[in-house]
């Protein structure tokens, strides 16, 4: 005889004390706004996503790249995203499970990285950037970075591009 063991059945036999309450996952709710640019030959920007902490190595958590192009064509152009490509991405193999993605139309792009699924880290305490950059086909590149602080239970910020980006915030909480 096997028996299933479900969250509702936990509770209901009085296993919630198992999981502790601290142990509720870290989300990180990020925004990215990609502007409409009024150009002759638009291509889609490809995007990268990392994380930075002083003295560990940086942690990629999104990669938009041009995923459908025959035989990996679309992987040789991610050193144009070339802080993130000496940061963290010529040492990664693509496609990057739970981390790659097609390149996103303009408009506000949202993301729900939760710790410990994808590239989301679970965060220590202390001081990280979150930074974004941008490269686009026949046009520009551009780096946002954020830093914030993690206490333990919730961080913020936002910042604008003046080009490739535009608005781009994000809500970290426990």
């Amino acid at each position: 005889m096997q028996f299933r063991l479900t969250g509702l059945t936990a509770a209901a036999i009085g296993a919630g004390s198992l999981f502790p309450a601290n142990a509720v996952a870290q989300t990180l709710d990020l925004s990215i706004d990609i502007p409409k640019l009024s150009v002759a030959e638009y291509h889609r920007p490809y995007v990268a996503v990392w994380l930075e902490k002083e003295g560990v190595a940086p942690r990629t958590i999104a990669v938009w790249y041009d995923v459908n192009k025959a035989k990996g064509e679309g992987t040789k152009w991610l050193r144009d995203v070339r802080q993130w490509w000496r940061a963290s991405g010529r040492t990664m193999t693509f496609p990057a499970d739970g981390i790659s993605g097609a390149t996103r139309a303009p408009g506000t792009q949202k993301l729900r990285l939760v710790a410990g699924r994808g590239g989301m880290p679970a965060l220590t305490p202390g001081n990280y950037t979150l930074v974004i950059e941008a490269a686009r086909e026949v046009g520009g590149r551009e780096v946002v970075r954020l830093p914030f602080a993690w206490n333990g239970t919730s961080a913020t910020g936002s910042a604008k591009g003046a080009s490739e980006l535009g608005a781009v915030s994000f809500n970290l909480k426990r």
